[in-house]
Formats: structure tokens, C-alpha cells, sequence
């Protein structure tokens, strides 16, 4: 097969990976405070074609995160990806943007719990058991004392809520990875590589992130 080319930007990483058969052979992020997507991304997917030496005929599909996260990110990542599969003809693949962070934890037993900021207290969060199989759906949630309590195994925490989630998230059973942020393009490339070979793809002209806007509504001030 040729090769696929996955596109994160539903958090501050702005994330590019070029993969072959499941594996990434080229990737180019970076995280910023002010989201450099509009500038990077463009730049970020040209480089890695050049420097794999290959054309972008070659490409055989395109996959992009579909989030929760960043309306703005998720907007710039689809936009590009829809732009590439028109011109070039090939599928869209989407991927959970909550799975591709959980993947990037590697455990034998307990649950992962991958969260994405939203703002205040609140993140969109998702649970995966230790072989990434969804275990309870995304919400967009308020983190309190009470979050997870019902659940008795390890859970391990992964994304940019660390800092405000730890004050109240801290049970004995409770493990925060500090150091896996931001879901990234390259843990995007075997996940990709599955749903490609069993055609699992979206409709190019319809397809829409996923923003759980209805979690963004607030009630208008008297």
C-alpha cells in the first residue's frame, strides 16, 4: 500500500506524521501556548512530504483527529484534511482524538482516563481499558472530588489537566502521567492503518469534528 498522512491539531500540539503500513516514518509537532496551527500546519505537511521523497499522489488516505477539543485546532486539521482528500481523490479517516492520547500509555492492567482541557474545572474525557477498548464514552464533565470514584482499579490520568485536576483527583489509586500532554500524530498512525484496511472511512463533503458544543452553552446573564 502507499502511505497515510495523519493531522492532530485538536489541542496546542499542531501534529504531522507520514506513516507506512501502520508505522510512522516521519512526524513534525509543536506546542504552543498562542496555537501556531494556521501557520504550521501547512508547512509542517509539505516538509515531511519533501523529506520522505515521495509526491503527494502517493498517498493512499488522509487522517485527521476529530476530536473533542479546540473548535479553532479541529477546524484548521479538518479543513486541510478535506482540502487534500478533494484534490487528491482519496478516503478521510477520523480518529478519536481521546483514544490517539490513551494510546500512548502502555500498561498491563488498570483503566486510562485520557482528558483534554476545556476551561475552568471542566475537560472532555473518555475511559480506555489497558488495550484501548472504550470503556465509557466522551462527556464534557466537571472534575470534583467525586469524578471516578465509583471505579476501584488503577486509573491512569494522561492530557493537559494535570495541574488543575490533581488538587481533587487524589485518591490512592489515582496516577497522573504528567509527562503525556497532548495527543500526537504519531500514535495516530497505527490506528489509521487499521480503520484503512478495513475501508472505515467518513464522507469527505459531510463530515464535521466532533466539538460536544451543546457543552459550550451557558445560560444568558439576567
Amino acid at each position: 500500500m502507499g502511505y497515510i498522512l495523519n493531522i492532530e491539531t485538536a489541542t496546542k500540539n499542531c501534529s504531522v506524521a507520514l506513516a507506512k503500513d501502520g508505522k510512522t516514518i516521519f512526524c513534525k509537532e509543536i506546542a504552543q501556548e498562542g496555537y501556531s496551527h494556521a501557520e504550521r500546519l501547512h508547512v509542517f505537511i509539505e516538509e515531511i512530504i519533501k523529506e520522505a521523497g515521495i509526491a503527494f499522489k502517493d498517498l493512499s488516505a488522509i487522517a485527521v483527529s476529530q476530536g473533542p477539543g479546540s473548535y479553532t485546532g479541529l477546524r484548521i486539521g479538518v479543513s486541510a484534511a478535506k482540502g487534500l482528500c478533494y484534490a487528491l481523490d482519496i478516503p478521510l479517516i477520523a480518529l478519536d482524538t481521546l483514544k490517539a492520547l490513551a494510546s500512548q500509555v502502555t500498561i498491563s492492567s488498570g483503566l486510562i482516563i485520557p482528558m483534554i482541557d476545556a476551561r475552568r474545572m471542566e475537560v472532555y474525557s473518555a475511559i480506555f481499558s489497558s488495550t484501548l477498548e472504550k470503556k465509557r464514552e466522551v462527556l464534557a464533565e466537571i472534575i470534583d472530588e467525586n469524578s471516578f470514584g465509583d471505579l476501584r482499579e488503577t486509573l491512569y490520568f494522561v492530557g493537559d489537566c494535570a495541574e488543575k485536576c490533581k488538587s481533587v483527583l487524589n485518591k490512592d489509586n489515582y496516577v497522573f502521567l504528567e509527562d503525556i500532554k497532548y495527543p500526537s500524530a504519531k500514535e495516530m498512525s497505527a490506528l489509521s492503518y487499521k480503520k484503512f484496511k478495513i475501508n472505515d472511512k467518513v464522507d469527505v463533503a459531510y463530515f464535521e469534528p466532533y466539538y460536544l458544543k451543546d457543552f459550550m452553552i451557558t445560560a444568558p446573564k439576567k
